[in-house]
């Protein structure tokens, strides 16, 4: 759980690092998508990042996995509850709620996948709607820029990415922190700065992936 864990850490490093791109239209009035379609095209096109897709794809459904069966073997170990409730006071409610949160998660990530994954890789059925294409110097791209100004347009869907991104930040609130102390990486020497990494690294992601269909939705990148 907790290898899966990191795995999927950085995995969100790299992911909201390439999505960041969407901004570069703030920096150069004249970008439009540019950097973003050709990073994207980048991820879609070459072997190596297709295979460690593949690793991706793997990664989630281990962590899910794991996750589903280890809250199922700590209910069936403790069917009748404490007796005293103590609350915050013995833990956080978001470590409490790994399972709920992971769920919300995994139904967001089922969406995300239908709007931008499938379209992309699959194609063909899998399209809800033909993809643009674009050209620069010669070559053509998905206008993967062009679909998400397009579906970051509803309202609704904008509220539930960010709804989603307020369970990502829960999640890894708890999930950072726990990831590491579960390999080992637990000192007095350093678990403050590990606690603290793991907060920042909470609230900074999601935040920047909650940005983003907000940015659209507002106008402020195009």
């Amino acid at each position: 759980m907790g290898f899966t864990g990191i795995f999927l850490v950085l995995f969100l490093i790299i992911h909201v690092g390439l999505n960041a791109t969407v901004w570069a239209t703030l920096v150069d009035p004249d970008d439009h998508g540019i950097m973003f379609n050709k990073a994207a095209h980048f991820m879609g096109s070459l072997v190596v990042p297709r295979i460690l897709e593949i690793g991706l794809f793997l990664g989630f459904f281990l962590h899910i996995i794991q996750g589903y069966m280890l809250t199922a073997q700590n209910r069936s170990k403790r069917s009748v509850g404490y007796a005293v409730n103590y609350g915050n006071k013995g833990s956080k409610w978001f470590s409490r709620s790994m399972g709920i949160l992971g769920s919300l998660i995994l139904l967001f990530l089922i969406m995300h996948i239908y709007h931008f994954w499938t379209p992309s890789r699959l194609g063909g059925m899998w399209q809800v709607h033909e993809l643009q294409e674009v050209t620069y110097d010669g070559k053509t791209y998905h206008n993967l820029f062009a679909e998400m100004q397009m579906i970051f347009q509803n309202p609704l869907v904008v509220i539930l990415y960010v709804l989603a991104c307020i369970s990502l930040a829960y999640h890894l609130a708890h999930g950072f922190q726990s990831a590491f102390k579960t390999i080992g990486v637990h000192n007095k020497s350093y678990n403050n700065m590990l606690t603290g990494i793991g907060y920042a690294f909470a609230i900074i992601v999601p935040l920047a992936f909650a940005m983003m269909p907000v940015s659209f939705y507002l106008g402020w990148v195009k």
